[in-house]
């Protein structure tokens, strides 16, 4: 069955409580439709995943336990998943429904003036930064999974995950980096000034400005 055919097929289909109501896009993770939940009379998203992935018990696994850190992820600009289910051999994943445009059509769309721009940079940087500080990457950010509401809140959406042999290779640089790092700072106590020379002048400026502000002092006085 084709996709086409396949997504017409699931229109007016019941999933659990979730009853489908229109396909709303599409990618490799899956169909998304608009649903609507029959139990709390509110519009979601349900993202149904492919026959494939559902076949795979280890993938599925991953990708319910992933869900459910996303789920944990409590943020204004993140989208909030409500539920990973399954009904018969349908897997699918229900998340709040987001009534806007992507930043790939608001660019598209020639709308897109620098404060919005900057209003739109400074709420995706929120939300990755509350990911980051829960030990969640994005590892996919682009326009297409960046939601603008109608009333210009940003929700960052469709997070992506490593797979396991991808997060030990991760780990291993990490600790490599981490080695170089304390041995560079070893080095930088010896050498005197190297170390605030690679890590740049943020980190020292309060000193700086702090020993700045000390040395005007007297000439202010004599003035």
């Amino acid at each position: 069955m084709s996709e086409d055919k396949a997504g017409r097929a699931a229109i007016g289909r019941l999933l659990n409580h979730y009853q489908i109501i229109s396909q709303i896009g599409a990618g490799g993770m899956g169909e998304v439709y608009l649903a609507e939940d029959t139990r709390l009379n509110r519009k979601v998203a349900i993202k149904l995943l492919p026959e494939g992935f559902a076949a795979d018990a280890r993938r599925l696994r991953r990708f319910e336990r992933e869900a459910k850190a996303v789920s944990a992820l409590n943020h204004p600009n993140i989208l909030t998943v409500h539920e990973f289910g399954a009904d018969g051999d349908a897997h699918f994943l229900a998340t709040e429904f987001v009534e806007g445009e992507t930043l790939r059509e608001k660019i598209g769309g020639g709308e897109l003036s620098l404060i919005d721009a900057l209003k739109i940079a400074e709420q995706t940087a929120f939300a990755l930064c509350a990911a980051h500080d829960a030990g969640i990457v994005h590892r996919d950010i682009k326009p297409e999974n960046i939601m603008i509401r109608l009333d210009g809140i940003v929700k960052v959406l469709d997070f992506r995950f490593k797979n396991e042999q991808s997060c030990r290779r991760r780990e291993k640089v990490f600790r490599r980096v981490n080695r170089r790092g304390r041995n560079q700072s070893r080095q930088s106590r010896r050498t005197g000034g190297k170390f605030r020379a690679a890590a740049g002048l943020f980190p020292f400026r309060q000193r700086i400005i702090t020993r700045r502000s000390q040395r005007q002092k007297p000439d202010r006085a004599a003035d």
